[in-house]
């Protein structure tokens, strides 16, 4: 069985992930299994709710100073937060976003993978059809 990722998602930055604005997600830890290229999203609360998939290009791991100068353009984010969210970090994530496909209709989390509660940071979960 072939495996993705299910991210928790802030709601304005995975609408923005699918805007194409953002173009890569940050991540202060990063799943093992760095062959997984399939990413759920789901989006916290008030959305609660899986919202769409994207594709990772390539993981980027940097020291933050040096990330965010190769992921300035397409951050999504302000610098500032960029600094804060990586603040007493020496190595930040980056996961570069490839063909974001929102879904037409927002899935459960229970339905889509028989789960009740949304993960921390993220989870593995097998790629749905």
């Amino acid at each position: 069985m072939s495996i993705a990722v299910l991210l928790s998602i802030k709601p304005e930055f995975a609408l923005a992930i699918f805007s194409g604005e953002k173009q890569f997600e940050f991540r202060r830890i990063i799943y093992r299994d760095h062959s997984v290229s399939k990413v759920y999203v789901y989006a916290s609360a008030p959305i609660s709710k899986v919202i769409g998939a994207f594709y990772v290009e390539e993981i980027i791991e940097r020291h933050p100073k040096m990330l965010w100068q190769e992921t300035r353009h397409g951050a999504g984010v302000t610098e500032e937060y960029f600094h804060a969210y990586f603040a007493d970090r020496e190595i930040g994530y980056a996961l570069k976003v490839k063909d974001a496909d929102r879904f037409e209709e927002s899935q459960d989390l229970e339905q889509m993978f028989g789960i009740r509660h949304p993960p921390q940071s993220f989870r593995y979960v097998p790629i749905s059809v």
